[in-house]
């Protein structure tokens, strides 16, 4: 099967305000009506319905950082997968390690959550990952299989969601695991996911995200196993997060 169109999403995590949409207008203004790589930020949700609109004659498409399980009910604070999508968003973001390790939240729980994406019409992008304390221990490939069977949830495909991988020692630190590193990585995943999915498996999207800047992008992303990033801080500055969509091809 062809390698899956690159897909390189922006992750503004608890940043940005009414005025910080200048940088995507200057995203959306740059890609255009360009399709190939994908391109999408995910601000926060405050912004997701200005977002979109700022967006509007553009390809770039938008998404959420997070939703809840269920499509409404008393959940003070939380934001559904519905609520993402009435406010024009396409994407979402479930399990990143920042919500697992702050939030606690589950594999079950990410599941969860990427099903409800599918409910609203959302594709998912599902990240997965192992600490500094378990790739040392020589269990990185035993974690991302662990949370791969926990947190994908049936009937993935191409179309529905895609795998981050994310070393989260290496989100907002600087370090970048190795291209052997990554390359070792996003295989193991794609074996998980073929033997799982099949067809579909060997075709849905693996991204890598951590750290991932302007200097080691077109490194990291020549690498055959990858198909496409998540991009944290980089992502904030129109400059820095084009030149990453720039070296995507």
């Amino acid at each position: 099967m062809a390698r899956a169109r690159q897909l390189i999403v922006g992750n503004w995590k608890m940043n940005g305000l009414g005025a910080d949409l200048v940088e995507l207008r200057a995203v959306a203004a740059a890609v255009g009506g360009k399709t190939t790589p994908t391109v999408g930020i995910c601000p926060p949700a405050t912004l997701i319905a200005r977002a979109v609109q700022t967006a509007a004659d553009s390809a770039v498409v938008i998404g959420g950082q997070d939703c809840h399980p269920k499509a409404s009910g008393a959940h003070t604070g939380d934001v559904s997968a519905e609520m993402l999508a009435d406010a024009g968003a396409r994407l979402v973001i479930v399990g990143h390690s920042e919500r697992r390790a702050d939030h606690g939240e589950t594999d079950a729980l990410v599941r969860a959550k990427a099903q409800a994406g599918w409910r609203a019409g959302l594709k998912a992008i599902l990240c997965v990952g192992e600490t500094r304390a378990e790739r040392e221990a020589g269990r990185a490939l035993s974690v991302i299989s662990a949370q791969l069977a926990g947190s994908v949830p049936d009937g993935a495909d191409p179309t529905n969601i895609a795998i981050a991988y994310e070393p989260v020692w290496a989100i907002g630190t600087g370090l970048v695991a190795g291209t052997d590193d990554i390359a070792e990585a996003h295989a193991h995943i794609r074996a998980a996911l073929g033997k799982r999915f099949g067809a579909a498996g060997s075709g849905i999207a693996i991204l890598y995200g951590g750290s991932v800047k302007p200097d080691n992008a077109r490194a990291i992303l020549a690498l055959d196993a990858v198909d496409g990033a998540l991009v944290g801080g980089a992502s904030l500055k129109a400059a820095d997060f084009l030149a990453i969509v720039a070296a995507a091809g």
